[in-house]
C-alpha cells in the first residue's frame, strides 16, 4: 500500500493553522485570520497542502474568479480574443511554510492549482490562470513555470488554459 506524505484538500475548520509561517507576514496573516471567512463567503476557494504524517499545513493557495481586460494582455494573445473582459481564474495567494521550503512543494502546489483550474474550465469559463507576484523572487518562480507578463505589469502574470492543457498532457 502506497502512503503519500502530502495531500491537497479544501481548507476546513479541522485544519490547525496556528503553526503556519512562510516568513511573509501578509500571507501568514491571511491564512490565520481571513481564509476561513473568505471560504465561508465564497470569496475564495482555499486549499491546503497537509503533511499527512504530522497533520501540519505545509502550504496553501486560493482560487477565485477574475476578469481581465483584453488590452492588458500581450498583443499576440489579445488579438485572438473578443473585445470584452475575459474570464480567468486567479491564484490569489500561494505560500509554503518555512519548514517545508526548498522541497519543491511550491511547484507541486502550483501544479495542483493549475490542474484544478483547468479541470473546472468547462464548468465555469476561464481562458487563463492569473497570478500577482509579490516580489522578484515570486515573479521568477512563476516565469520558470512558463507564466507570461501582462503588457504593462511585470508582476501580474498569466498562463493560458491552452498552455496548461499542453503542460498537463506532457506530465501524464
Amino acid at each position: 500500500m502506497t502512503s503519500f506524505q502530502y495531500i491537497v484538500e479544501p481548507f476546513s475548520r479541522d485544519h490547525d493553522r496556528t503553526a503556519f509561517s512562510c516568513n511573509e507576514e501578509p500571507l501568514d496573516r491571511y491564512l490565520k485570520q481571513q481564509a476561513r471567512q473568505d471560504a465561508d463567503r465564497s470569496l475564495a476557494a482555499v486549499f491546503v497542502l497537509v503533511n499527512t504524517r504530522s497533520n501540519r499545513i505545509a502550504g496553501y493557495y486560493t482560487l477565485s474568479a477574475i476578469s481581465i481586460e483584453i488590452t492588458d494582455l500581450p498583443s499576440d494573445v489579445g488579438r485572438k480574443l473578443p473585445r470584452y473582459p475575459i474570464p480567468a481564474t486567479l491564484i490569489g495567494r500561494l505560500a509554503i511554510d518555512s519548514d517545508y521550503q526548498g522541497k519543491r512543494l511550491g511547484k507541486a502546489l502550483l501544479f495542483d492549482a493549475l490542474k484544478r483550474a483547468y479541470d473546472q474550465r468547462t464548468q465555469i469559463g476561464a481562458m487563463a490562470v492569473v497570478v500577482d507576484a509579490k516580489h522578484d523572487r515570486a515573479r521568477a518562480f512563476y516565469e520558470y513555470c512558463e507564466f507570461r507578463w501582462f503588457s504593462e505589469d511585470a508582476y501580474r502574470l498569466f498562463l493560458t488554459m491552452k498552455t496548461i492543457g499542453q503542460l498537463l498532457d506532457d506530465d501524464t
